[in-house]
């Protein structure tokens, strides 16, 4: 059965996660509307990349449109 030799004081121990914490994210300005996006991602807002359109997005559709 494996059973620890020593305890691991808190350092070590903390000295071991140094390496654990989470990158906080860093946003770019899309260069066609203005939105912050993930760098080397397609805009979420717009659907442009490197300066040009690669997800046709749909404008917003009124739900009262529709029914009528």
């Amino acid at each position: 059965m494996a059973v620890p030799k020593s305890k691991v004081t808190r350092s070590r121990r903390g000295m071991r996660r140094s390496h654990d914490a989470l990158v906080a994210a860093n946003p770019n300005e899309c260069s066609n509307c203005g939105e912050l996006r993930r760098p080397h991602h397609v805009c979420p807002a717009c659907g442009h990349y490197d300066g040009r359109e690669v997800v046709a997005m749909v404008e917003e559709v009124d739900i009262d449109d529709e029914a009528a």
